[in-house]
């Protein structure tokens, strides 16, 4: 058996991550057996190299080798693709067609994208893996075949599985053997290696000096998401290869082709990560704080310029604004106490004797504010609870609480 650098330097693979060899290595093991194998990994991430390894390696190599991709062939086509057709079994059938299994016997098919195969194609793939059994479109005749069976998914397929979306049967009889490839963000010593090769493929390609990146640059590179895999960056290293003059490239210039940096550049993380989020946090509940002060410094003040005035109505109006706001708040977070600071009192002594008055006369705690108001909406709605509620503006789960809270 070829040793594992030989077996990338044959199939064109570029890196030295574990979970690459780790693949790679199984793949080896389980070629020269008839096992079904199930690759799996995000879009881009190179799935296609583990069946072609498979089967090179296998006693099938001199048989043929069909790659299908399933998301690819319209839904009501794929049958006949798969397992063939009979002359006019459907509109447009004017002869009989063989279908990949029978025209593959004896050697392997790679049913790429598997995830996205119909329910009813399903159910005949499980029949050719059971018993190696299938039928045409449009006829009665059991046929025979004898492939070999390598699948690929980007699909989570046990939500999949969940959802209705596929059978599970299937799954355990394509998965006897999974083989997992690591997204190329985790493989970050690998990005240069790769981006090196695509450079010089196409420096050869279009003719012109490869583009090098800066060692700033690389480091740009490495720490970036790659949500399109090796796909992306071979993408990229093509674009840079066109179009940059300068065939140095800069952080600068990279990040140019590195959409949504922002969003994809993972976090950097420091010694001092716990005071920074305690930081955060701490600031997030002081401006709560400070909201919550100046509602109540709000609601004492409109409630002094209003009875001033003599405007009771509107005094009660604003109260229940200012409270629905307060409960609302309480309702999407957890609000400490707040310390009430206390108006402060002019010097003038009438001002001075009627802000006395009134807090001797009438308290303007809010407690006390919400108590009477919550007494008096019951009363209207002659205690029935979901009315009040609604009447007040907060949620039943809120009145329930206050009314325990308050023994009302």
């Amino acid at each position: 058996m070829e040793n594992l650098q030989a077996i990338k330097q044959r199939f064109g693979i570029i890196g030295n991550d574990l979970q690459l060899n780790r693949a790679i290595e199984k793949a080896l093991r389980v070629a020269p057996t008839d096992i079904s194998v199930l690759v799996v990994g995000e879009s881009g991430v190179g799935k296609e190299n583990i069946p072609k390894i498979i089967h090179q390696l296998s006693h099938r190599k001199h048989a043929k080798y069909i790659a299908v991709n399933c998301g690819a062939i319209p839904e009501g086509t794929i049958d006949s693709e798969l397992f063939g057709h009979e002359k006019g079994a459907f509109t447009g059938a004017t002869q009989t067609r063989k279908g990949y299994f029978e025209v593959a016997d004896g050697g392997t098919i790679f049913l790429d994208e598997v995830g996205e195969l119909p329910l009813t194609t399903q159910v005949r793939l499980l029949r050719v893996l059971e018993n190696g059994e299938f039928i045409k479109v449009g006829s009665s005749q059991v046929q025979k075949t004898n492939v070999r069976i390598v699948a690929a998914t980007n699909v989570n397929m046990h939500e999949a599985i969940s959802k209705g979306k596929f059978r599970e049967d299937l799954y355990y009889r394509l998965s006897t053997i999974e083989i997992p490839l690591p997204p190329l963000r985790q493989r970050g010593e690998d990005i240069h290696l790769l981006f090196r090769k695509f450079a010089a493929d196409f420096a050869q390609k279009y003719r012109m000096p490869a583009i090098r990146l800066e060692d700033s640059a690389i480091r740009v590179l490495a720490n970036y998401n790659f949500p399109g895999n090796i796909r992306q960056l071979r993408n990229i290293a093509e674009q840079i290869s066109v179009v940059e003059e300068n065939r140095n490239i800069s952080p600068e210039k990279l990040v140019q082709y590195l959409p949504d940096i922002q969003g994809n550049l993972p976090a950097v993380v420091g010694n001092n990560t716990s005071n920074n989020d305690f930081a955060n946090e701490r600031d997030i509940m002081y401006k709560i704080l400070f909201d919550m002060r100046n509602d109540i410094n709000d609601l004492k003040k409109l409630t002094l310029d209003l009875l001033k005035d003599g405007n009771s109505q509107q005094v009660q109006k604003e109260n229940h604004r200012l409270i629905q706001k307060i409960y609302q708040e309480q309702e999407t977070e957890v609000i400490p106490e707040v310390e009430v600071v206390q108006i402060p009192q002019q010097t003038n002594q009438n001002n001075y004797d009627f802000v006395e008055t009134i807090e001797e006369d009438e308290s303007l705690s809010l407690q006390e504010k919400e108590i009477e108001m919550i007494k008096k909406s019951l009363d209207k709605n002659n205690g029935k609870r979901k009315l009040a509620a609604k009447e007040l503006g907060i949620s039943e789960r809120t009145l329930y609480r206050k009314i325990k809270q308050y023994d009302l």
